[in-house]
Protein backbone atom coordinates (compact mmCIF):
# COMPACT_ATOMS: atom_id res chain seq x y z
CA UNK A 1 0.00 0.00 0.00
CA UNK A 2 2.90 2.60 0.76
CA UNK A 3 4.81 2.17 -2.99
CA UNK A 4 0.98 2.66 -4.40
CA UNK A 5 0.57 5.42 -1.76
CA UNK A 6 3.69 7.22 -2.32
CA UNK A 7 3.64 7.02 -6.17
CA UNK A 8 0.20 7.88 -6.78
CA UNK A 9 0.73 11.17 -4.62
CA UNK A 10 4.16 11.89 -6.58
CA UNK A 11 1.88 11.61 -9.52
CA UNK A 12 -0.79 13.65 -8.66
CA UNK A 13 -1.68 17.48 -9.66
CA UNK A 14 -4.06 19.29 -6.85
CA UNK A 15 -7.35 21.00 -8.58
CA UNK A 16 -9.72 23.09 -6.02
CA UNK A 17 -12.16 20.41 -5.06
CA UNK A 18 -15.89 21.10 -5.81
CA UNK A 19 -14.92 21.85 -9.25
CA UNK A 20 -15.27 25.95 -9.74
CA UNK A 21 -12.04 26.89 -8.29
CA UNK A 22 -10.82 28.58 -4.87
CA UNK A 23 -11.23 32.37 -4.10
CA UNK A 24 -7.35 33.68 -3.94
CA UNK A 25 -8.25 36.34 -1.58
CA UNK A 26 -9.42 34.25 1.15
CA UNK A 27 -7.16 33.40 4.74
CA UNK A 28 -5.16 30.50 4.15
CA UNK A 29 -4.41 27.43 6.74
CA UNK A 30 -2.28 24.30 5.99
CA UNK A 31 -3.07 20.67 7.49
CA UNK A 32 -1.43 17.47 7.55
CA UNK A 33 -3.29 13.83 7.01
CA UNK A 34 -0.40 12.17 8.91
CA UNK A 35 0.15 8.20 7.90
CA UNK A 36 2.16 5.60 9.61
CA UNK A 37 2.73 1.67 9.36
CA UNK A 38 2.03 0.18 12.39
CA UNK A 39 2.50 -4.01 12.45
CA UNK A 40 1.92 -3.92 9.03
CA UNK A 41 -0.86 -1.80 8.92
CA UNK A 42 -1.39 1.59 7.19
CA UNK A 43 -3.36 3.64 9.62
CA UNK A 44 -4.52 7.34 9.82
CA UNK A 45 -3.87 9.37 13.14
CA UNK A 46 -6.29 11.93 13.68
CA UNK A 47 -7.13 14.08 16.44
CA UNK A 48 -10.49 15.35 18.28
CA UNK A 49 -10.42 18.91 19.25
CA UNK A 50 -11.41 20.45 22.75
CA UNK A 51 -14.72 21.39 23.43
CA UNK A 52 -13.63 24.82 24.35
CA UNK A 53 -12.34 25.94 21.07
CA UNK A 54 -14.45 28.72 19.25
CA UNK A 55 -14.38 27.15 15.88
CA UNK A 56 -14.75 23.50 15.19
CA UNK A 57 -14.71 22.62 18.94
CA UNK A 58 -15.38 18.87 19.45
CA UNK A 59 -14.71 17.81 16.00
CA UNK A 60 -12.52 15.40 14.61
CA UNK A 61 -9.63 17.00 12.40
CA UNK A 62 -6.20 16.68 10.85
CA UNK A 63 -3.66 18.82 12.69
CA UNK A 64 -3.40 22.46 11.42
CA UNK A 65 -4.03 25.61 10.81
CA UNK A 66 -3.86 29.33 9.67
CA UNK A 67 -0.71 30.73 8.07
CA UNK A 68 1.36 32.54 9.64
CA UNK A 69 3.72 35.85 8.56
CA UNK A 70 6.59 33.33 9.75
CA UNK A 71 5.73 30.62 7.58
CA UNK A 72 7.79 29.55 4.49
CA UNK A 73 4.72 28.22 3.06
CA UNK A 74 1.58 26.11 3.54
CA UNK A 75 3.93 22.83 4.08
CA UNK A 76 5.63 24.58 6.48
CA UNK A 77 2.20 25.96 8.45
CA UNK A 78 1.10 21.87 8.56
CA UNK A 79 4.28 20.85 10.39
CA UNK A 80 4.00 23.87 12.37
CA UNK A 81 1.01 23.84 13.51
CA UNK A 82 1.20 19.40 14.49
CA UNK A 83 4.20 20.17 16.08
CA UNK A 84 2.32 22.38 18.42
CA UNK A 85 -1.11 20.53 18.33
CA UNK A 86 0.45 16.64 18.53
CA UNK A 87 4.10 16.85 19.50
CA UNK A 88 5.10 15.69 15.94
CA UNK A 89 8.47 16.26 14.98
CA UNK A 90 8.68 18.46 11.52
CA UNK A 91 11.93 16.67 10.39
CA UNK A 92 10.56 13.03 11.30
CA UNK A 93 7.65 13.56 8.60
CA UNK A 94 8.63 12.60 4.72
CA UNK A 95 6.58 14.80 2.47
CA UNK A 96 4.13 12.81 -0.12
CA UNK A 97 2.68 15.46 -1.62
CA UNK A 98 -0.59 17.61 -1.27
CA UNK A 99 -4.45 17.31 -1.97
CA UNK A 100 -6.81 19.84 -3.83
CA UNK A 101 -7.62 23.03 -1.65
CA UNK A 102 -11.06 23.57 -0.20
CA UNK A 103 -13.22 26.44 1.54
CA UNK A 104 -14.34 25.63 5.40
CA UNK A 105 -17.64 26.80 6.30
CA UNK A 106 -15.53 29.94 8.24
CA UNK A 107 -14.26 30.98 4.90
CA UNK A 108 -10.76 29.57 4.80
CA UNK A 109 -8.97 28.19 2.20
CA UNK A 110 -7.41 24.93 3.14
CA UNK A 111 -4.83 22.91 1.67
CA UNK A 112 -4.24 19.42 3.03
CA UNK A 113 -0.83 17.64 2.88
CA UNK A 114 -0.13 13.87 3.14
CA UNK A 115 3.10 12.73 4.97
CA UNK A 116 4.37 9.82 6.33
CA UNK A 117 5.32 9.78 9.99
CA UNK A 118 7.34 7.29 12.13
CA UNK A 119 5.97 4.55 13.35
CA UNK A 120 7.10 5.03 16.88
CA UNK A 121 6.43 8.55 16.90
CA UNK A 122 5.55 10.00 20.34
CA UNK A 123 2.66 12.15 20.20
CA UNK A 124 0.78 13.97 23.12
CA UNK A 125 -2.19 15.89 22.53
CA UNK A 126 -1.70 20.03 23.11
CA UNK A 127 -4.56 20.34 26.44
CA UNK A 128 -5.18 24.05 25.20
CA UNK A 129 -6.45 22.70 21.66
CA UNK A 130 -7.06 18.86 21.94
CA UNK A 131 -9.03 16.14 23.78
CA UNK A 132 -7.09 12.82 22.15
CA UNK A 133 -5.36 11.92 19.48
CA UNK A 134 -6.54 8.21 17.56
CA UNK A 135 -5.36 6.01 14.93
CA UNK A 136 -7.74 4.34 11.70
CA UNK A 137 -6.73 1.68 9.90
CA UNK A 138 -6.73 2.47 6.42
CA UNK A 139 -8.59 -0.07 5.37
CA UNK A 140 -11.66 0.59 7.24
CA UNK A 141 -12.38 3.31 5.14
CA UNK A 142 -11.64 1.85 2.28
CA UNK A 143 -14.32 -0.56 2.73
CA UNK A 144 -16.40 2.35 3.17
CA UNK A 145 -18.34 1.62 6.35
CA UNK A 146 -20.20 4.48 6.66
CA UNK A 147 -22.18 5.79 9.15
CA UNK A 148 -24.54 7.86 7.56
CA UNK A 149 -24.07 10.65 4.41
CA UNK A 150 -24.24 14.21 4.77
CA UNK A 151 -25.89 16.69 2.22
CA UNK A 152 -23.48 19.50 1.95
CA UNK A 153 -24.38 22.96 -0.08
CA UNK A 154 -21.29 24.63 -1.78
CA UNK A 155 -21.36 26.68 -4.69
CA UNK A 156 -25.52 26.14 -4.94
CA UNK A 157 -24.64 22.45 -5.20
CA UNK A 158 -25.49 19.87 -2.87
CA UNK A 159 -22.92 17.29 -2.31
CA UNK A 160 -22.96 13.72 -0.30
CA UNK A 161 -20.36 13.13 1.64
CA UNK A 162 -19.35 10.21 4.08
CA UNK A 163 -19.54 10.20 7.81
CA UNK A 164 -17.69 7.39 9.75
CA UNK A 165 -17.77 6.02 13.26
CA UNK A 166 -14.55 4.54 14.43
CA UNK A 167 -14.30 3.15 18.39
CA UNK A 168 -16.73 6.29 19.36
CA UNK A 169 -15.44 8.88 16.92
CA UNK A 170 -17.01 10.93 14.53
CA UNK A 171 -15.43 11.80 11.21
CA UNK A 172 -17.06 13.71 8.66
CA UNK A 173 -17.59 17.25 7.01
CA UNK A 174 -14.33 18.52 5.65
CA UNK A 175 -11.70 15.81 7.61
CA UNK A 176 -13.99 13.37 5.58
CA UNK A 177 -13.80 15.42 2.52
CA UNK A 178 -9.96 15.64 2.75
CA UNK A 179 -10.17 11.84 3.65
CA UNK A 180 -12.28 10.62 0.52
CA UNK A 181 -9.83 12.61 -1.65
CA UNK A 182 -6.92 10.61 -0.52
CA UNK A 183 -9.18 7.37 -0.71
CA UNK A 184 -9.48 8.50 -4.38
CA UNK A 185 -6.34 9.48 -5.40
CA UNK A 186 -4.67 6.94 -4.07
CA UNK A 187 -5.89 3.94 -3.73
CA UNK A 188 -8.87 3.89 -6.85
CA UNK A 189 -11.73 3.99 -3.75
CA UNK A 190 -13.96 5.98 -6.29
CA UNK A 191 -16.49 6.85 -3.40
CA UNK A 192 -18.41 9.55 -5.36
CA UNK A 193 -19.05 12.96 -3.65
CA UNK A 194 -21.61 14.29 -5.96
CA UNK A 195 -24.31 11.65 -5.64
CA UNK A 196 -26.16 9.84 -2.88
CA UNK A 197 -24.97 6.86 -1.06
CA UNK A 198 -26.85 5.00 1.25
CA UNK A 199 -25.68 4.06 4.64
CA UNK A 200 -24.96 0.41 6.17
CA UNK A 201 -27.64 1.24 8.05
CA UNK A 202 -30.41 2.51 5.30
CA UNK A 203 -29.27 -0.61 3.50
CA UNK A 204 -30.69 -3.06 6.19
CA UNK A 205 -34.07 -1.03 6.24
Amino acid sequence: MIKQLTARMQQHQPRALFSRGVDTELPEAGVLIPLRERGGILEMVLTLRSSQLSTHSGEVAFPGGKWEAGDKDLWHTALRESHEEIGLEPSSVVHLGELGPLVSRFGIKVTPFVGMIPPDAELYPNPDELESIFSVPLAFFLQDNRLRTDPIRFQQKTYHVPAYEYEGYQIWGLTAVMLVELLNVAFDANIPLDVPQLSADNLTR
